[in-house]
């Protein structure tokens, strides 16, 4: 009776706050702009505000000239001052946390998040699951337990500022009404080596009625198999009332298979767009490519054209101002004192009405050693279209730039994972090549006048980019390991484990 009660009320829950949310949808033009000029009449008098005149900005267009794109170094003299426990420098109040991430050149990142922030956190997580909810018409999984593959949930302080990985921070702020039902329990919760941690969370969910798991899909994938290996059972049937995988971080497709693979046949997935500084978009129809951008969660968006990126010039578009099925550097301004700031994602628009994107690369991760520019988007599409036309199952991978080959013409090397390869290899590799003629042209042309060569791939031990993550000390919680790369640097590791 309890658990008939739970469902019903979360589906009504889910209902409602899915007609609530139309409103947002049809008005994001005119919410961004008001949102703009809030956020700079909130931080007018902070350090930041005044150094950049905020009192004379009044318009999308004022701001654009005051302020410049900026990237964490760009803000790191402003928060270090934050972080020595001064006041009133980004934003109005010092941040409740900050969300503490693995930075190249800046070592650690301590992004920023306020009391004001925090909230659409967490709003925008329960908004993901209501869409599904009211889709679905269905919460018999809010009946079952849940879990989340996150990072520690303990905490330092940087003067009085609590700090740790965003999963670990999301942690502490699980509504009551999910606490009973999530795992896995804080003890093992509290683990940092995330081999050990998988082992401990296998132990305590094999035997649970597991309904909703969380996590980003390489380490769902290595849960899994651990899961296969002591049970003998694929997911489904070790999980029989497993109803939905929340993911996010990476684009799922390229693991669709592979997870379809393990878990048996498919359960349903909805892919979101979290970071440390915002939860930007999550996919409102589970049946549909797409991630709905949240326009009223105290982030205003900017998108720079990416052939324009980091060009002292650059177009700052807003909302209105794009264009469909064109890639664009995501550059946020939000309601914890990030001004203008690049998150190194990069974005496509397939829809207006309402605004959905995908997550189409990164700014930093990206192959033109030869001037191709290649993104995560063409080759992560180039990829999915071989697999549907030469069935193979692929656990990752990785491309690098071979410029100084022993002999013959430079050339792009796929360093593949494969948990199942396709019959031909060979004519796998000729698909592919093909595939990615398709979709960059720049690429094309260098392959037609024998600049480069066509691809090659190498294949690669089984556990390869699990050794490469270790090695790196970057093994579990939020980690992901680059697909695209303008060097040797992981190539040369992955090199080391030719299958």
């Amino acid at each position: 009776m309890i658990n008939f009660i739970k469902k019903n009320i979360a589906l009504i829950w889910a209902k409602n706050h899915v007609k609530g949310t139309q409103s947002f949808k049809a008005n994001s033009v005119k919410n961004q702009e008001e949102l703009l000029l809030s956020l700079v009449k909130t931080a007018e008098k902070t350090l930041f505000g005044r150094t950049h005149q905020f009192e004379n900005i009044k318009s999308i267009q004022d701001f654009q000239s005051h302020v410049q794109i900026a990237d964490y170094e760009d803000l790191k003299p402003y928060i270090e001052k934050v972080k020595k426990g001064q006041r009133q420098i980004l934003w109005t109040d010092t941040p409740e946390y900050f969300a503490k991430t693995s930075g190249t050149t800046s070592g650690s990142k301590y992004i920023p998040i306020s009391k004001e922030g925090m909230p659409y956190q967490i709003a925008a997580a329960q908004s993901a699951i209501f869409h599904y909810i009211a889709q679905k018409n269905n919460a018999d999984f809010v009946t079952g337990k849940m879990i989340f593959l996150q990072g520690s949930p303990e905490l330092e302080e940087i003067n009085g500022i609590k700090t740790g990985r965003l999963s670990g921070i999301v942690a502490h702020h699980i509504p009551s009404y999910l606490q009973k039902n999530r795992l896995p329990s804080l003890k093992t919760n509290l683990i940092e080596d995330w081999e050990t941690k998988v082992d401990e969370i296998v132990k305590e969910t094999e035997k649970e009625n597991m309904t909703l798991i969380s996590g980003i899909p390489p380490w769902l994938i290595m849960y899994f198999e651990k899961l296969i290996e002591r049970n003998g059972k694929k997911i489904t049937e070790l999980f029989p009332n497993l109803q939905l995988i929340i993911t996010g971080g990476v684009n799922y497709e390229p693991y669709r298979e592979k997870m379809n693979e393990l878990l048996g046949k498919p359960v349903d997935t909805l892919q979101t767009f979290p970071a440390s500084e915002g939860f930007f978009a999550f996919q409102d129809n589970f049946e549909k490519e797409g991630l709905l951008l949240l326009t009223n969660h105290g982030i205003f968006y900017e998108f720079v054209p990416l052939e324009e990126y980091g060009k002292p010039e650059a177009k700052r578009l807003t909302l209105k101002e794009i264009e469909l099925h064109k890639d664009y550097a995501l550059i946020l301004t939000t309601n914890s004192g990030l001004w203008a700031y690049s998150i190194g994602d990069v974005v496509r628009f397939i829809s207006k009405d309402p605004y959905r994107i995908l997550v189409s690369g990164r700014t930093k991760h990206f192959t033109s050693a030869f001037g191709e520019h290649v993104i995560a988007f063409e080759v992560e599409e180039a990829l999915k279209a071989t697999v549907e036309k030469f069935p193979a199952q692929i656990t990752e991978f990785h491309l690098a730039p071979q410029v100084n080959p022993t002999e013959g013409l430079p050339y792009h090397e796929w360093f593949i994972e494969f948990e199942k390869e396709p019959e031909n290899l060979e004519n796998f590799r000729k698909n592919l090549d093909d595939e990615m003629r398709k979709r960059n042209t720049y690429y094309n042309d260098l392959i037609s006048g024998k600049i480069l060569q066509p691809l090659v791939i190498t294949t690669l031990k089984k556990n390869a980019f699990q050794d490469y993550a270790r090695s790196e000390g970057k093994l579990g919680g939020q980690n992901k390991i680059p697909r695209l790369a303008n060097d040797r640097k992981i190539g040369d590791f992955l090199e080391t484990h030719r299958s």
